[in-house]
């Protein structure tokens, strides 16, 4: 296997993009990603993006998003229709082939303008289940009821969970909910979606991600600190929520002894779209709270634009190892509903 790492990441997230679209909204992000490596998007030798042109309303949306890439002269281009984690997913497997040494991954994601409801229960399985239009947040409640159902968790674990997130948010400048918030003041609120209230469900959210890999010496080369994929995979759970247990993530547990999650890395940046998912991912990947910052960054919780919010895990991870502030870090990423979908890396320092 050839080492690859994380040299350069750049986001974009806030509530509302009223005046840009998804190109214009891309083009900023991927300078600044480019920049302090001092390379154009044609010196990549791949290029991927990640994101649903069901969000964009429009068939190959993601073609047009190539506007803000620059595709000529042509480039060794590919999409994956998820989360822009398993698009760099698909950059590290390109790789590890040699014969490149640089990818450029991408992902994007406006929910603002249209019914993210509707379009995340396209999902879903189409014959029995689909037709019915369940809505994630109404899917996320019935797992987390049956969470709470079961002893492993309270409604206080819950709050927690949020309280802990809207105060690591506040360091987070494209975090849209943050604040000093205790667990009793959350308790207060009334349900949304019983047993979950508002804040235990993300904010809607629109946003870019841009992270650069290089492979062995290229990596050194083009940054003093690079950040090392030591392991990754991704794993699937039964499709049909009905049909497993949602009190526990069975993919996410098997993709995390594939890639060699270790004893309580420093922090792990967690794709956890409901507070009750974040509890679940902890158990699964056998994290101790005490010992392991969990969603520095607030998280999903804080900032949650569709297809970018796993790639976003990433490059929150990757930033606090460039600067130092963390030697290891465990990163996790989501898709489909209630967790059925999983892939967790291990990411660690040079220095």
């Amino acid at each position: 296997m050839r080492d690859v790492a994380i040299v350069s990441f750049a986001q974009h997230s806030q509530r509302r993009e009223d005046t840009r679209n998804e190109v214009e909204m891309l083009i900023p992000v991927i300078r600044e990603a480019l920049e302090p490596i001092g390379l154009t998007s044609q010196d990549m030798g791949f290029t991927v993006s990640g994101s649903t042109d069901y969000l964009a309303g429009q068939a190959f949306a993601f073609v047009q998003a190539l506007d803000a890439v620059g595709p000529w002269p042509p480039i060794s281009e590919s999409h994956v229709e998820m989360d822009g984690a398993f698009a760099l997913y698909e950059a590290w497997v390109r790789l590890q082939s040699g014969d490149i040494d640089t990818a450029l991954v991408y992902s994007f994601g406006k929910s603002s303008p249209g019914d993210v409801a509707r379009v995340l229960a396209l999902q879903l399985e189409p014959y029995l289940l689909g037709p019915l239009w369940p809505d994630a947040v109404s899917l996320a409640a019935l797992q987390a009821r049956a969470l709470l159902d079961s002893g492993k968790a309270t409604e206080k674990d819950l709050a927690r969970v949020v309280s802990r997130s809207r105060k690591n948010a506040q360091a987070n400048p494209y975090a849209q909910l943050k604040g000093d918030i205790d667990e009793a003041a959350l308790l207060d609120e009334p349900l949304y979606a019983d047993p979950l209230r508002k804040h235990d469900v993300p904010p809607v959210s629109d946003g870019a991600a841009v992270l650069i890999l290089a492979a062995g010496d290229r990596a050194r080369e083009l940054s003093s600190n690079p950040v090392w994929i030591r392991g990754i995979d991704h794993r699937i759970d039964i499709q049909s929520p009905g049909s497993r247990d949602l009190t526990v993530s069975p993919s996410t547990t098997l993709a995390a002894k594939k890639a060699g999650v270790p004893k309580d890395p420093d922090i792990a940046e967690l794709h956890a779209p409901f507070s009750s998912q974040e509890l679940i991912l902890i158990e699964a990947l056998g994290l101790d709270e005490t010992r392991t910052s969990i969603n520095p960054s607030g998280g999903a919780l804080a900032a949650n634009a569709v297809m970018v919010a796993g790639l976003q895990r990433f490059g929150e991870a990757f930033n606090r190892i460039n600067k130092g502030d963390a030697r290891n870090a465990v990163v996790h990423a989501t898709s489909g509903p209630c967790l059925q979908q999983n892939l967790v890396a291990v990411l660690e320092g040079s220095n």
